[in-house]
């Protein structure tokens, strides 16, 4: 959309107006975006040629821009400009990781360390994994980016054995997992509706209460020992879930 296509939607700005010039442009983007007047992946015009259109600062049109970026609505590529965000469709159905996922989509993944431990299983986890109290493994805890904007929380427990230290893990466990043999080749999953509390909205810049998806994860190696337990937690305005259904045999 042209800089004269995108004014006619959002309309003039006004110095007069209780809210600051950014957050009206602001208001206007998100709009648009939400009414899917912007569609996923579409590019919005130079920072330049907004000024000028909306008669405003570039610094004005910036600080709109970085507010969107840190919503999640707006992706900055380098050297190509800001793109409204698409949505990440994920496959129930395959056992990839957040790093493959995002880069078969052509977007850049990255990841800020919460935690990243050596400990000993839970009473809970003892029970879910089936393994005897006191069992090491490590912790990951992180926050998930995709094209700098904050796509999700990861809570991993993974079993000691499977790796030599928990800084082995860089951008992606399944790689680590996978380059000492102990990536899972199965996996059960669940699927939940969430609503995130005040912490994880602030980690994912989204309001508290806003809607998410959190997916429970118990990961199998081939001679059945589960190995890895993990809850992620989706932001639900960036993530679809989908899967391939098929009819039990002999059914038609």
């Amino acid at each position: 959309m042209n800089t004269l296509s995108l004014v006619g939607v959002v309309g003039h700005l006004n110095d007069k107006d209780v809210l600051p010039l950014y957050q009206q442009l602001q208001r206007g983007l998100r709009r648009a975006i939400e009414t899917n007047v912007l569609a996923p992946d579409d590019a919005l015009p130079p920072e330049r040629d907004l000024a000028e259109g909306f008669s405003v600062s570039r610094i004005t049109v910036r600080k709109a821009l970085e507010g969107l970026v840190g919503e999640g609505l707006l992706v900055r590529r380098q050297g190509s400009g800001n793109f409204v965000a698409g949505r990440v469709e994920k496959n129930f159905a395959t056992l990839t990781s957040f790093t493959e996922d995002m880069v078969s989509r052509g977007r850049a993944p990255a990841s800020q360390w919460l935690k990243r431990v050596r400990d000993a299983v839970t009473p809970d986890e003892s029970i879910t994994l089936g393994l005897p109290p006191g069992t090491p493994v490590y912790r990951f805890h992180r926050l998930r980016y995709a094209d700098g904007a904050p796509m999700a929380l990861e809570f991993c427990t993974v079993q000691a054995f499977c790796l030599p230290s928990a800084e082995d893990v860089a951008d992606s466990l399944y790689a680590a997992l996978e380059s000492h043999g102990h990536r899972p080749t199965r996996a059960l999953q669940r699927l939940r509706a969430i609503r995130f509390n005040e912490t994880q909205a602030e980690l994912l810049k989204t309001e508290s209460g806003a809607p998410g998806l959190l997916v429970e994860r118990r990961g199998f190696l081939n001679d059945g020992r589960a190995v890895e337990f993990s809850d992620s937690y989706y932001r639900g305005d960036t993530y679809d879930f989908v899967a391939e259904l098929h009819l039990p045999e002999g059914k038609s």
